[in-house]
């Protein structure tokens, strides 16, 4: 009994060590992993140094969301808008490309990391035009329909 318990030992403690250097081995080609290709920005500073962008800009996004739809307050440099006009990537006609794009900026690190990018299901994903549709239609017509809607809702 003694002695099958010795080989049992040694063929446990030599198992360890095939996985410790299995393990060793592997784990020196760890930093080969790609990683993803970040499109530069074409602005100037950002509201925040590249490292703190990358961990936090959600939170930094969902704040200056609270501050405009809850509080009525319009924060400069907080709004989505901002970050699309510097990191927008042209689309090599004179544009720039949609999130619908493998080469959208947001889409380099969310698809690397596998994560849905919801804020364009509501906002423009590429920069505003210098006319906004907004700005061409006749004055008073937005607050018209605006005023339909609402009259409509509160029946």
């Amino acid at each position: 009994m003694s002695e099958r318990s010795s080989l049992e030992r040694l063929l446990l403690l030599v198992g360890v060590l095939m996985m410790a250097m299995a393990a060793g081995i592997l784990g020196a080609h760890a930093g080969d992993v790609p990683r993803p290709a970040v499109p530069k920005a074409v602005g100037g500073a950002c509201v925040a140094p590249p490292e703190v962008m990358r961990r936090d800009h959600m939170a930094m996004l969902k704040h200056g969301r609270d501050l405009t739809v809850r509080a009525g307050e319009r924060i400069e440099g907080g709004r989505l808008t901002g970050c699309i006009s510097c990191h927008a990537v042209s689309d090599g006609k004179g544009g720039a490309v949609t999130v619908s794009s493998p080469e959208h900026f947001c889409r380099a690190c969310h698809d690397y990391a596998a994560v849905k990018i919801d804020c364009f299901e509501c906002h423009a994903s590429r920069p505003e035009q210098a006319t906004r549709s907004t700005d061409t239609a006749p004055v008073g017509s937005s607050h018209a329909a605006l005023a339909d809607y609402v009259t409509e809702v509160t029946r």
